[in-house]
């Protein structure tokens, strides 16, 4: 059997749900689901203070970047007393994971297996479903990986194909980084149309766009989600006081409407793995509560 290593969420997620989880001999510090993974030795660490405001940790990061390929390292002696057969990582986000060429080149001058690397690339819903299928092949289970695909999609067809026939649809922004102000990109804009809602801001397939606090207001819409990159309920509801505190904030459509909610972007919506299904789920019965209700309220959400 494979010695796997994952070092993003998401892949962990994956391979799990595909079965292996016994397979799995090392994970990123991020990897924390299911729980049980959390056992497993930790090989990866950030390069940067993760405590902070919005404000402090994007300049921590900005500051990193300019001389490094990404806000994470790893531990090449952890890696090489591992001897792992595939490592998971990516290549789509160089603030999300570890990247590929950290990677590649720790491969080559630390782990004598010479395992093979699997790079994902989620940039839209296909992709993710794509990179389901790849590590499944990597683990060659290929068929397993196009079931579990195909399980995924029809829980989430589920839902679109009911609210395709609403008439009323509220018009949505979503924020993934509250101070500076960035919206969703990448599979968000698919998954807020599939819920019920038009999304604002953010392409589908395009990284994640900046977003001024003029904009917000221009825009004005029926609701606003929260999902900071990386950060659960209590943390999101913490750094709210940057946007509340505004004079301006009180006149948004939204906010007179009490539709403003927070969710844990950290455990859903930012990881492309099986729990996009739950993130579909958060925005329908918040978009639509007369006609869904999947009980992830306080657990994945609540109002402002």
């Amino acid at each position: 059997m494979p010695r796997i290593l994952s070092l993003i969420p998401s892949s962990t997620e994956i391979v799990c749900a595909l079965g292996f989880e016994n397979q799995l001999i090392g994970r990123s510090h991020e990897c924390d689901f299911p729980s049980s993974v959390q056992k497993l030795s930790s090989c990866t660490a950030p390069k940067f203070k993760v405590e902070g405001t919005s404000a402090e940790i994007d300049q921590r990061v900005k500051s990193i970047l300019k001389n490094a390929l990404s806000v994470y390292q790893i531990d090449e002696k952890k890696l090489q007393q591992m001897q792992p057969d595939i490592i998971i990582t990516q290549a789509q986000c160089e603030v999300c994971a570890v990247s590929l060429k950290d990677v590649e080149t720790a491969v080559c001058e630390w782990v004598e297996s010479r395992p093979q690397i699997v790079s994902l690339e989620p940039n839209q819903l296909s992709d993710i479903w794509k990179d389901f299928v790849n590590i499944a092949e990597a683990l060659g289970v290929k068929e397993q990986g196009h079931e579990l695909v195909s399980h995924l999609k029809q829980r989430m067809n589920k839902i679109a194909q009911k609210t395709i026939n609403f008439h009323q649809k509220p018009t949505v922004v979503c924020i993934e980084w509250i101070e500076p102000l960035m919206s969703a990109g990448n599979w968000m804009p698919e998954l807020i149309e599939m819920g019920g809602g038009i999304n604002l801001f953010g392409v589908a397939g395009e990284h994640s766009p900046w977003m001024s606090w003029e904009q917000l207001l221009e825009a004005n819409p029926d609701v606003i989600l929260v999902m900071p990159c990386g950060f659960n309920l209590s943390r999101s509801k913490a750094e709210m006081s940057s946007l509340t505190q505004k004079p301006e904030w009180s006149q948004l459509n939204s906010v007179q409407n009490q539709q403003v909610y927070l969710t844990d972007g950290n455990q859903y919506f930012n990881r492309p793995g099986p729990r996009l299904v739950e993130s579909l789920e958060i925005i329908a019965e918040i978009l639509h509560p007369a006609h869904f209700n999947f009980h992830h309220q306080q657990s994945g959400w609540e109002q402002l």
